[in-house]
């Protein structure tokens, strides 16, 4: 029995259109590039900007956008051509078990639950810590920390119990999924246009309050404290940085995990993939000019000063007479991290959708609503599987681990549109990547770059997901396989 038994790609789509039993297309070019906008901007603007920042590219943060945009764009540019040609649920995951079989489509799929589902974790931690910093700190330290977190103050030690109020927001996102795709991309809509436009008033009025001091030197020179490495300064700090701030980028590709569910795919996958990270490039490039110019970025590593909840940091501290706009940066932030929750919360469980329907999983996870026809036990399962990260575990520890999935499952998509032209150049390809195979290399190895650069506490837990993901499917998945034929 083969481990890289492919699926036939007519049954794959005759499956995506079977509309009575399958996911509702509800979703036009518009709803999906607000789609990839809400997952893009939120914590890797307003957390990782800052971090990449102060811990390796200093005001060259701005470049580490750059390099991981490109990046991007050529994975981009791949997933386009896949999510035109075989619009269904489940994204990578879906696309490598038609090119290159089923276990690298399990291992891509076992990666992406680390994007997803712990990046819902990471954003949901986030949003809790700007939530108490709105409220003023109302939520006692030990509610709204994991257990693994500790502070002293004034000689006296509190640690957490659980975080409170990242599960609410899960909860609350969740319920607003099991209802329906349509309204979650209605609601998804509103909070994006007010948190660019709340990016857009800091970056307009930031810059008057700009020191071009701040960006000399331009890079963090080499023998800085707390800066040894090759990642940590200099040239390398910038890629180490991209490593950090790529979690900045993972909105796009929750796009295409919404193929099932788009009214025209075939045109408005590619719109919704590219215009998304075109927009929030140029955003994110603007972004971090201004916020490394308007404050230093040794402020960003000083947990008395910037660490957390940098850029109303930066307001309040150096853009006199403008701290109001703090406040309204930390209700965009809010929003922002809402429907980035909200996006990756939808994209984990339409993958999960797709790998139940493939007998991998169980089938609980593929049965839809009779009413609203949305994937709701795979919904219920993960808010408790995230919530329990996002309860206990720090907010740092999973967000490194989300853009090691991202990255995983960009290189597979990148090596499998080269792989498909050659096999099968005879298929229709509403969309073509330009410039085939020097795009798809160039995505590659970009990314493998950039995982090389994640520091190795995180590359050996991410070893460690992959090798339990592997036991998971010779022990379960392989032998209740849908395309499982008994030798």
């Amino acid at each position: 029995m083969s481990l890289f038994r492919k699926k036939d790609l007519a049954s794959l789509l005759a499956q995506a259109d079977n509309g009575e039993k399958g996911l509702k297309r509800t979703l036009g070019a518009g709803n999906l590039v607000a789609l990839g906008i809400g997952a893009i901007i939120g914590a890797g603007l307003f957390v990782r900007t800052a971090a990449a920042a102060g811990q390796a590219a200093g005001p060259a943060v701005t470049l580490s956008f750059v390099v991981a945009a490109i990046g991007c764009a050529f994975a981009g540019l791949c997933y386009a051509e896949f999510a035109a040609m075989i619009p269904v649920a489940g994204s990578a995951y879906a696309y490598s078990y038609v090119t290159m079989g089923e276990l690298v489509a399990w291992v891509i799929g076992w990666a992406l639950i680390m994007e997803y589902a712990l990046g819902a974790a990471t954003v949901s931690i986030a949003w809790s810590e700007y939530l108490n910093k709105l409220l003023g700190g109302a939520v006692p330290y030990e509610w709204s920390h994991s257990p693994l977190e500790s502070i002293t103050i004034d000689g006296v030690t509190r640690t957490g119990i659980m975080n409170l109020p990242a599960l609410v927001i899960l909860l609350l996102l969740t319920l607003l999924l099991i209802k329906g795709t349509q309204e979650s991309a209605f609601v998804n809509a509103i909070i994006v246009f007010v948190k660019v436009a709340i990016v857009m008033l800091f970056i307009a009025l930031g810059w008057q309050f700009i020191e071009p001091a701040n960006h000399v030197p331009y890079m963090i020179p080499e023998g800085t404290a707390d800066h040894e490495g090759f990642f940590k300064h200099g040239y390398g700090g910038i890629l180490g940085g991209a490593a950090i701030v790529f979690f900045a980028f993972i909105g796009f590709d929750a796009v295409s995990t919404a193929a099932q569910e788009a009214k025209n795919p075939k045109r408005d996958m590619p719109i919704g993939i590219l215009g998304s990270l075109v927009v929030c490039t140029i955003l994110y490039i603007l972004f971090g000019h201004v916020l490394t110019g308007v404050a230093p970025y040794t402020d960003f590593t000083d947990p008395t000063k910037g660490q957390e909840a940098s850029v109303a940091y930066t307001i309040s501290t150096y853009m006199k007479g403008y701290e109001w706009l703090s406040t309204m940066i930390t209700v965009a932030i809010l929003a922002g991290f809402s429907s980035v929750i909200l996006v990756m919360l939808m994209g984990q469980s339409r993958i999960f959708y797709t790998m139940s329907q493939d007998g991998l999983i169980p089938k609980a996870f593929g049965d839809l609503h009779p009413r609203f026809k949305t994937p709701y036990k795979a919904n219920l399962i993960l808010f408790v599987f995230v919530g329990l990260f996002a309860a206990f575990i720090p907010g740092h520890m999973a967000g490194d681990l989300t853009s090691f999935g991202t990255l995983f499952a960009f290189v597979l998509v990148s090596l499998g549109v080269w792989i498909l032209r050659r096999k099968s150049p005879e298929m229709q390809r509403p969309f073509k990547t330009p410039l085939v195979p020097i795009v798809p290399i160039l995505g590659a190895v970009i990314c493998l770059g950039m995982i090389v650069a994640i520091d190795q506490r995180t590359l050996l837990f991410a070893m460690i997901w992959m090798v339990v993901g592997l036991l998971v499917y010779f022990s379960y998945s392989r032998s209740r396989s849908m395309l499982h034929r008994p030798s």
